[in-house]
């Protein structure tokens, strides 16, 4: 019983310094793949399709001041504001799913939590899942600063299918640099987030340029630096 008690604790121990190292080391290098990169890989390999991964890191000095206020009136108006976690948003969302539970599930994940989930786990619901989102969250709160965990969401997250970050949809999409992107270019590729499997920036259906006006208002009340 004591040789499983010391080799839990050495699990245990082994989980946290290797997870508090990792994210004080991404703290300074640039991440270039994530979990879901080899996911979504693997898919296209299994599914017999072309193989695609588009992925160029940039500072966030290198992109568009546009696009974080672009992605925070889209996704999380109060990130500069919370500690990775929108209480009230969660409250809201979990009041209106259960009054209209036959509308589309609402989500309140901040801009923090998406980026704990991008760069450390894998896509899911499960309760194993949503947990070690919340450590990763909390951890990279408390030892990124907000501008780094903006600039690690622009350059990890799924864009469209197999392009990953600003820089890569936007040389796709336009053939421009992320630095060159408009306001409007900005809203749009924030329009696609929720589902950038499905809505493509590129060709922009009546329904994303609905949105992307409706995004390009709210900019006007939100503030990044």
């Amino acid at each position: 019983m004591k040789i499983v008690k010391r080799i839990l604790r050495g699990i245990v121990a082994a989980f946290f310094a290797s997870t508090i190292l990792s994210v004080v080391l991404l703290k300074f290098v640039p991440v270039w793949f994530t979990p879901l990169m080899f996911i979504r890989c693997y898919e296209q390999v299994k599914e017999g399709r072309e193989l695609r991964l588009s992925h160029y890191w940039t500072s966030i000095d290198d992109i568009s001041e546009y696009m974080p206020v672009a992605v925070m009136a889209s996704e999380d108006a109060n990130f500069t504001a919370h500690h990775g976690f929108d209480f009230k948003a969660i409250e809201h969302a979990a009041k209106r799913n259960i009054t209209h539970p036959e509308k589309q599930k609402l989500g309140a994940s901040t801009i923090s939590q998406q980026t704990a989930k991008n760069v450390f786990l894998w896509p899911g619901r499960s309760w194993v899942r949503k947990g070690l989102e919340v450590y990763f969250t909390a951890l990279i709160e408390l030892i990124w600063t907000k501008e780094r965990i903006m600039e690690v969401y622009l350059n990890s997250i799924e864009m469209g299918e197999g392009i990953y970050g600003i820089e890569a949809v936007s040389r796709d999409n336009w053939g421009l640099h992320a630095s060159q992107l408009s306001r409007e270019q900005c809203a749009l590729v924030a329009v696609t987030l929720p589902n950038p499997r499905k809505f493509s920036s590129k060709h922009p259906s009546s329904y994303m340029q609905k949105r992307q006006k409706r995004i390009l208002h709210e900019m006007k009340f939100v503030k990044f630096q």
